[in-house]
């Protein structure tokens, strides 16, 4: 699994015009997912989300976790995390795992999320042609793979 995170002041999410999440200081969490994705991914992945201090303390320093700060969270799926640009000039998604593998894998995450967070954990709509809208916070934005966690 890949993500792109960005701490964000506020967030949101739409569907044909219609916001179907919104969240205030948080995480966006751009989720990608590939055909050797495991529970064991899942697992690191969502700890590391919920533990990885990029969170201003009372001094401004980035000392603090999305679950320590009470932030909120919007997982997106986004399955051009693992796009191929080393030919020509149209990216190759091959290495995406294809919905029927990612869609309960993305469903598995959410609520391991949900759990690790203890709070409800927002998205967009899987496979949906979506907005996201974001104020980005710092900027702060991270990239992590949990086939890179050694």
């Amino acid at each position: 699994m890949r993500v792109v995170i960005q701490r964000v002041t506020q967030a949101s999410v739409s569907i044909d015009a219609a916001k179907v999440a919104e969240i205030g200081p948080g995480l966006v969490v751009l989720l990608g997912i590939i055909d050797s994705d495991t529970s064991e991914d899942i697992l690191w992945l969502s700890n590391k989300l919920t533990n990885l201090r990029i969170f201003n303390d009372a001094n401004g320093v980035m000392n603090t976790s999305l679950k320590d700060s009470q932030g909120a969270a919007i997982v997106v799926s986004q399955f051009t995390l693992y796009a191929q640009t080393k030919k020509g000039n149209r990216p190759s998604y091959i290495k995406a795992a294809k919905p029927e593998i990612a869609k309960p894998l993305y469903e598995q995450f959410v609520q391991q999320f949900e759990s690790d967070l203890e709070q409800t954990v927002q998205t967009g709509e899987f496979g949906a042609d979506m907005k996201v809208a974001l104020i980005n916070d710092g900027p702060v934005t991270i990239i992590i793979d949990s086939k890179e966690r050694a």
